[in-house]
């Protein structure tokens, strides 16, 4: 079982509340979407009587983008209460559940809550893999830029006698049979992840996803991230060559990512069967690949995947590869230019 991993916390500036304008801008360009969604899909007659209303967001992380994420729904909400039943939304009360690891940094999260919130705020730690709510209790949850994290490393592709060995960091999807053991995991933890939410939803309730992920037919290392990915592997096996990794430790290190396709989403949900697919679109907005900005990309990485090197490797041995992989991306900023695109998207899932 691969660790738990979160991002960077506090609130410094090498911390994910301060390198997410990234994701904040698939949420901003996917407001209207929300809106239009709950305006016409969501049936409010479960909260006739108590003017209650739950919220969850799955992977929130430390915030801001939590905030906004879930403020876009209360509004949304709150607009169509009004509508449908002609009473002051101020008299919903909002309860909204921040869920992550246990070692989140939960406490930034807190820290840093609008101040002019209207909701009532719990936090649930635990893996969304599996029940973090009561059933029957959910109205709308939310999960962005969380889906491609596994709960494990797949099986056999850490082996060297394996046919799945995989002697890259990540699935590059050149080699069948890494790519099939990661397609494996990810069809394991997306339903999982998918019958956890039906247990927790009421009937008819809404699930938001959204992300990156392929096109069908693109592999992984044809795309920018996957190219970024490649650098960072270099930069590692780099070090391991100045003995500052033990290079049998790197060669077992993979990991736990899988930028699923397109019909491999929707496969995933077909065939857990609880949720109807209302909606799978692709999403543009201002920031839809990374800028070609070296010191950007390797500040941004280490945002989000320091941490898990750190605790395979040690924090001196990342640091110096992620001094070294600023340089690599630099050297690659015309192949980063030329590569395939990969896709945002917005999935809207309807609780059966």
């Amino acid at each position: 079982m691969a660790p738990s991993h979160t991002m960077a916390g506090g609130e410094s500036g090498d911390s994910y509340s301060q390198h997410s304008t990234y994701q904040r801008a698939l949420l901003e360009a996917t407001k209207e979407k929300i809106d239009e969604a709950i305006t016409t899909k969501l049936d409010l007659y479960f909260t006739s009587n108590s003017f209650s209303f739950n919220v969850a967001d799955f992977g929130c992380s430390t915030g801001p983008n939590t905030f906004v994420a879930v403020q876009n729904i209360i509004d949304a909400v709150g607009h169509k209460f009004q509508e449908q039943t002609l009473e002051n939304p101020k008299d919903v009360e909002f309860q909204v559940f921040f869920n992550d690891h246990s070692n989140n940094d939960f406490n930034t999260l807190f820290r840093t809550l609008p101040p002019t919130r209207s909701y009532f705020a719990t936090a649930v730690p635990g893996s969304f893999f599996g029940r973090v709510l009561p059933k029957d209790c959910l109205h709308v949850g939310h999960c962005s830029y969380s889906l491609h994290w596994l709960s494990r490393v797949p099986r056999g592709i850490t082996a060297r006698d394996s046919p799945a060995w995989n002697k890259d960091i990540h699935c590059t999807g050149f080699t069948k049979e890494v790519a099939d053991a990661y397609l494996d995991q990810f069809k394991v933890d997306f339903g999982g992840f998918l019958s956890a939410r039906a247990q927790e939803f009421v009937s008819g309730g809404l699930l938001m996803l959204l992300g990156s992920c392929l096109p069908d037919g693109v592999k992984m290392s044809e795309t920018m991230k996957g190219i970024l990915f490649d650098c960072i592997g270099s930069s590692l096996n780099d070090v391991a060559k100045q003995g500052l990794i033990d290079q049998e430790k790197l060669d077992s290190f993979n990991m736990p990512i899988y930028v699923a396709q397109v019909g491999e989403i929707k496969d995933v949900i077909e065939e857990n069967g609880c949720f109807e697919l209302e909606a799978f679109e692709k999403v543009s907005h201002a920031n839809d690949e990374f800028p070609l900005d070296a010191k950007f990309l390797a500040t941004l990485h280490k945002v989000t995947f320091g941490g898990l090197f750190e605790s395979q490797f040690g924090k001196d041995a990342v640091e110096k590869a992620m001094g070294c992989f600023e340089g690599k991306v630099q050297d690659s900023l015309q192949e980063l230019a030329n590569a395939k695109a990969g896709m945002q998207f917005f999935v809207l899932l309807r609780r059966k």
